[in-house]
């Protein structure tokens, strides 16, 4: 009878050990799915192998949960928030590849604003200052985001910029510009002459 008691105690005290350590949610919206499920192993593996966490997709709730598997560990908690902006980032909309920076690189982050937090627009003043933010073929926003080293998704009327501090403001600057209705000509010439003065 004693032996079959020890196992169960090993458990429970597992568990109660468990209840202390630090879980992140990342929520991920409906469009997201497929895509987090086609690039699962790309995710999984960076998170386990290199950040030493545990990490699982909650269909119930669909939250990736990524939780630190030892209790009350400070380079842990550290390492849980490279890894929640990583899979928000991809979230985001953001490709794998440019999202493992956030876990590779200390100096990167992720902004993210709306159109209508620049300048309220509407219907079709709203779709034509997306469209210049995009520009032909997407050649806009490629410019800005080869010029100013970051990486950008627009999704919908939503921004998200990734990449360092300074670097980001001055795309955001850039975008800040088309949106108040900035020609791109215009925007092109000041963000070379950002690069040829070596801001960048």
């Amino acid at each position: 009878m004693s032996t079959h008691n020890r196992p169960l105690r090993k458990i429970q005290s597992t568990k109660l050990a468990s209840d202390n350590r630090e879980v992140r949610k990342v929520p991920v919206p409906s469009h997201r799915l497929t895509p987090l499920k086609e690039h699962w192993l790309k995710i999984y593996t960076p998170v386990v192998d290199h950040l030493r966490l545990d990490i699982r997709f909650n269909v119930k709730s669909r939250n990736v949960e990524i939780r630190n598997p030892v209790p009350d560990d400070e380079i842990g908690s550290q390492h849980l928030q490279k890894a929640a902006d990583f899979v928000k980032a991809f979230v985001y909309g953001f490709e794998v590849e440019d999202a493992l920076a956030l876990i590779r690189l200390d100096n990167l982050f992720v902004e993210s604003f709306e159109v209508k937090d620049v300048k309220t627009l509407k219907g079709d003043h709203l779709s034509r200052a997306v469209g210049r933010l995009a520009g032909k073929g997407g050649r806009t926003k490629f410019t800005i985001e080869n010029v100013t080293k970051t990486r950008i998704v627009l999704a919908d009327t939503k921004i998200h910029i990734l990449g360092s501090f300074q670097n980001i403001q001055v795309a955001m600057r850039a975008i800040c510009n088309l949106i108040l209705g900035s020609p791109p000509s215009k925007v092109y010439g000041q963000l070379q002459q950002l690069s040829k003065s070596k801001v960048l």
